[in-house]
């Protein structure tokens, strides 16, 4: 169980990866796409089909982000209870918390575009907690009791 749950902690961090290169693809290439001299409206980003090649990057983005990062976070969160790693439950309670908190920043973030700011600091954040509950996991960090009781293990 331990290694499920460090499994899933860097499965987290790698979606977390897969988000910000999903998005800055998207985005320099939305960049050239207008520099081509093209236009983008509404009707064309709600649109069934793709303008430019790299728009495919926001669908990973909203996909990854408000389905799977949540789906692996849940399953992470609920394994804890089971995995006895010191503080386990806690890590993942808090990623678990932070990736619901950047869904809704997502989210909102369209109508209030300054919600970004917080959107991508809070990436930030959570790659390092699912870091941290990975090492966890490991033994590698915590107080000296902490790694006493999991060398007993």
């Amino acid at each position: 169980m331990r290694t499920t749950y460090r499994s899933l902690a860097y499965a987290i961090d790698g979606l977390i990866l897969v988000q910000a290169a999903a998005i800055a693809w998207a985005i320099f290439g939305f960049g050239k796409y207008i520099d081509d001299g093209n236009s983008f409206s509404k009707s064309q980003m709600d649109s069934n089909t793709f303008v430019f090649t790299e728009e495919r990057g926001f669908m990973i983005h909203g996909i990854n982000g408000q389905m799977l990062i949540p789906l692996v976070g849940l399953i992470l969160l609920i394994v804890s209870f089971f995995a006895k790693v010191p503080d386990g439950t806690k890590w993942a309670g808090m990623l678990f918390g932070g990736i619901v908190i950047q869904v809704a920043l997502g989210m909102f973030g369209r109508g209030l575009p300054v919600l970004g700011l917080l959107h991508g600091a809070n990436a930030l954040l959570l790659f390092w907690l699912a870091w941290r509950a990975a090492k966890a996991a490991s033994g590698v960090v915590g107080t000296a009791t902490q790694q006493r009781a999991y060398a007993d293990q």
